[in-house]
């Protein structure tokens, strides 16, 4: 039988994986539309993004609400450690959310969107996971101290130098990019635009490559960083990684093909789901090394129990709740086709 903390992770990394894919579409359609606007192609792109974000935009961050409290309720520890260090990227995130959802209300009620906003709209969507990704950049170890008194500092030299910090934001920042133009390739497709359809085919494709080679630059960092994760991801986890490339593999040959592309995000999101879950199996029983430990960290028993009834409640809803507005919006070929 799982413990209460081996169910509280799973569940708290299940809605942070959920958070990864939706806000990573929204995101990277953000600089894509900005792309199409610089370079003459917005009346290729721009109602087919505006057609997804209307509906979705404002249930995206529920996801993350859901794992920033849940981390905190079932591991107490992780505000103490994280709360200090993350203050300063922590706050640019929500900066730059704000900005985001500015934009947001400015599009849907203003009479016009002007290329200032859609800049900062754009440049918000990169740079909120390369800020947010600092976190899993620290919990690997070795820039946190603690004094003998309890006082917790970062080390921003050594977080600033790290080849494994950079290669965890260039890799936070062009995963983003690539599910988002998978998603947007099954989308224009749905919608029977071709001009869109060929655009974000291309960007699909372009993104591919570069994807991968960051997540093999993020494996071979991780070596010096951390070793005893790496280990474990490659001997105890490797045929996760294994099945992350062959869905990698068939996603890219099925949008080569221009075939079932509904099937091809299918695989993008296996590819991304089992690279994520191979990495956080891999690093248990750490949550931060080598201060928060999952047996050590966990709150009382009582409240372990609460938290976990109620999160397995909140995920039970959320996803019904997300099919329906997807199945409603997304997936309708009316809606998609902008003939409602």
């Amino acid at each position: 039988m799982m413990s209460y903390e081996v169910i509280g992770i799973t569940v708290l990394w299940i809605f942070l994986f959920g958070y990864i894919i939706v806000a990573s579409i929204d995101f990277g359609a953000g600089f894509f539309s900005l792309h199409a606007k610089l370079f003459g192609q917005s009346h290729y792109i721009n109602n087919l993004i505006q057609r997804y974000l209307n509906p979705v935009w404002e249930v995206t961050n529920v996801f993350f609400v859901f794992f920033f409290v849940g981390i905190v309720g079932f591991f107490p520890d992780t505000a103490y450690y994280y709360g200090t260090v993350l203050l300063v990227p922590g706050s640019i995130a929500l900066i730059l959310l704000s900005i985001r959802g500015a934009f947001y209300a400015f599009e849907n009620y203003g009479q016009d969107s002007k290329l200032s906003w859609l800049m900062l709209y754009a440049v918000s969507g990169l740079l909120i996971p390369a800020s947010l990704s600092t976190a899993l950049t620290i919990s690997e170890g070795g820039y946190i101290t603690e004094s003998a008194s309890g006082k917790i500092d970062l080390n921003w030299t050594e977080l600033l130098l790290s080849p494994f910090g950079w290669a965890v934001v260039l890799l936070a920042i062009v995963s983003v990019l690539y599910i988002s133009s998978g998603f947007l390739t099954f989308y224009a497709h749905r919608a029977n635009d071709k001009p869109a359809y060929l655009l974000t085919r291309k960007w699909f494709l372009m993104w591919g490559a570069p994807m991968i080679m960051m997540s093999l630059f993020v494996f071979l960092s991780l070596r010096i960083q951390n070793e005893a994760h790496f280990m474990s991801a490659v001997f105890d986890y490797g045929w996760l990684f294994i099945i992350s490339f062959i869905a990698f593999v068939i996603a890219g040959v099925l949008t080569l093909l221009k075939k079932a592309h509904g099937i091809a995000f299918i695989f993008v999101v296996i590819q991304m789901g089992t690279a994520f879950f191979g990495y956080g199996l891999s690093k248990l029983p750490y949550i931060l090394y080598p201060y928060v430990h999952i047996d050590d960290a966990v709150t009382n028993d009582s409240m372990a129990l609460v938290l976990t009834i109620a999160f397995i409640g909140g995920l039970v809803l959320l996803l019904p709740s997300l099919f329906f507005i997807f199945k409603l919006f997304v997936f309708d070929k009316e809606y998609v086709r902008g003939k409602k």
